[in-house]
């Protein structure tokens, strides 16, 4: 029976995108900053800073491989927080029906170690989430399906008994892996409410 729910952070409670920074940088120039996200300050690098790599380290290196681009580069530490458009729509209220209800409520979020703790103060919906896992204080990103038995180990929680929630699809799979549930997020804090409800998590 599920008793517990692991929510990721990053597009499941809170909004967040590099384009919305960088886009906006870039003077509205789509392509410019389609190439600046898919050629230069991409997942592959921006996942180093999640797997606990300085920020500071890694920008350096890129900039050294971009020189041309090293001022742009250095904004993902500078205006990180202008890539946060906030709590997701109807998340707040989904994890607080939740937690009412006795359900276990838990975070594993790839996320960088030095904007957490702002993001903890800033974001209620982060700080009322008090066992969680986040990546860059372990060493480990999902979806390496370690850092999920990581989290399971940590607070001693059968996989059987979690459902895991994540954006995106390889993530998701990666806790199928280890013996949890899985639901893909699609933005719709009702579609996940409908979801939850399917497996008797909340009551109608």
């Amino acid at each position: 029976m599920i008793r517990n729910v692991i929510f990721d952070y990053g597009n499941v409670l809170i909004d967040w995108s590099p384009w919305y920074l960088f886009f906006d940088h870039f003077g509205g120039d789509e392509t410019k900053c389609r190439h600046f996200l898919e050629h230069i300050c991409n997942r592959e690098w921006f996942t180093r800073v999640d797997q606990g790599e300085s920020m500071d380290s890694c920008i350096e290196d890129l900039q050294r491989q971009y020189p041309e681009w090293a001022d742009d580069i250095s904004l993902f530490r500078d205006r990180w927080f202008d890539m946060c458009h906030g709590p997701v729509p109807g998340m707040q209220e989904l994890i607080d029906e939740l937690k009412m209800g006795g359900i276990g409520v838990f975070g594993l979020s790839n996320w960088p170690a030095e904007t957490f703790p702002v993001a903890r103060k800033r974001f209620r919906i982060l700080s009322c989430i008090d066992n969680y896992v986040v990546s860059s204080f372990v060493g480990m990103v999902k979806p390496d399906p370690a850092i999920y038995r990581f989290l399971l180990d940590k607070y001693s929680l059968d996989a059987a008994d979690c459902v895991f929630i994540d954006d995106r699809i390889d993530n998701v799979n990666a806790a199928i892996s280890v013996g949890m549930q899985g639901i893909q997020f699609d933005g719709s804090a009702q579609n996940l409410r409908n979801a939850l409800i399917s497996l008797d998590l909340i009551k109608i």
